[in-house]
């Protein structure tokens, strides 16, 4: 690559380093062999409203994930105190993800060592009341196969300057 680069430069073409060396977005997503860019995420995401929503927020730890970066920012070994079943290479993808649909704000600080820190961004923070209303059915749907002993509590944690009531 820097071969080519310097070539290109040597004979004049600079203008064309743009178009051979165009800035992608590399995601764990798709295979792994293949570069993509934002515009191919979005066009792989469906037409009709609810089965994109479902796509966006679909993944084993993702509500999960979003739940507890609703009340602050986190640090990845944060997130793996919290939920430590899932494993670190799974996090991280499920990271990636939410941050390709905008549901996830990656901030990277520039110090020694470097530290990156997760947030939901305001259009993650949207879903908390549809996530609220999953955990909700999926109680009824339990209460309704009689198996309410095997699912937990749906607890939303009230954010600082929130006065809203908890449920």
């Amino acid at each position: 690559m820097a071969f080519i680069r310097t070539c290109l430069e040597t004979v004049g073409l600079r203008g064309y380093l743009g178009l051979v060396f165009r800035p992608h977005l590399h995601t764990l997503s798709f295979h792994t062999d293949r570069w993509v860019t934002m515009a191919e995420i979005i066009k792989k995401l469906p037409v009709l409203p609810s089965e994109r929503a479902l796509k966006v927020i679909s993944g084993r730890w993702k509500a999960i994930v979003l739940y507890h970066l609703f009340d602050r920012p986190k640090r990845l070994s944060e997130l793996r105190r919290l939920i430590p079943a899932v494993s670190q290479k799974v996090l991280i993808q499920q990271l990636r993800e939410m941050e390709e649909h905008g549901l996830v704000h990656r901030k990277i600080f520039r110090e020694i060592p470097p530290r990156v820190e997760y947030s939901a961004t305001t259009l993650g923070v949207s879903l908390e009341p549809v996530l609220l209303a999953l955990c909700e059915w999926g109680q009824r749907h339990a209460a309704e196969l009689n198996e309410v002993d095997h699912v937990a509590d749906c607890v939303i944690r009230p954010r600082k300057g929130d006065n809203r009531a908890m449920p």
